[in-house]
C-alpha cells in the first residue's frame, strides 16, 4: 500500500513538472519541452495507473487532481511571476481540505 501512495506521489511531481514544460513550450511552439510535457504526462499517467491497481480510483483521482492543482499554482506563482487574488488562493485551499476529506473519509 505504501508502494501504491509513493506512485501517486511521484505521479503528482510528474504532472506538475509536465505542466510547466506545457507553459514552457509557449504554444507547443518549442520542442524541447513540448516533447517533455508529452513524455512526462505518460509517465505520471502510468504511474497513475500502477497506484489504482491497489488503491481506490476515486480516491487516487482526487488526491493526484487536487494536490496537483495546488502545486501547479505554487509553481506559476514561484516561477512563472503569476500573480493570485486570495479569493484564488482561499479556492485552492478548499480544493486540499476536499482532498484530505476525501483520503480521511473514503474509507479505502
Amino acid at each position: 500500500m505504501l508502494g501504491a501512495w509513493l506512485l501517486v506521489v511521484v505521479a503528482i511531481v510528474l504532472e506538475v513538472a509536465g505542466t510547466s514544460s506545457l507553459k514552457l513550450s509557449e504554444g507547443f511552439t518549442r520542442r524541447g519541452p513540448t516533447v517533455a510535457s508529452v513524455c512526462l504526462y505518460v509517465a505520471a499517467f502510468g504511474c497513475l495507473g500502477l497506484a489504482v491497481d491497489s488503491l481506490a480510483v476515486g480516491t487516487v483521482y482526487a488526491v493526484w487532481a487536487g494536490a496537483g492543482t495546488a502545486l501547479v499554482a505554487i509553481v506559476g506563482t514561484l516561477y512563472f511571476g503569476e500573480r493570485m487574488r486570495p479569493p484564488a488562493w482561499a479556492g485552492i485551499a478548499l480544493i486540499v481540505i476536499g482532498v484530505l476529506f476525501v483520503e480521511l473519509f473514503s474509507g479505502s
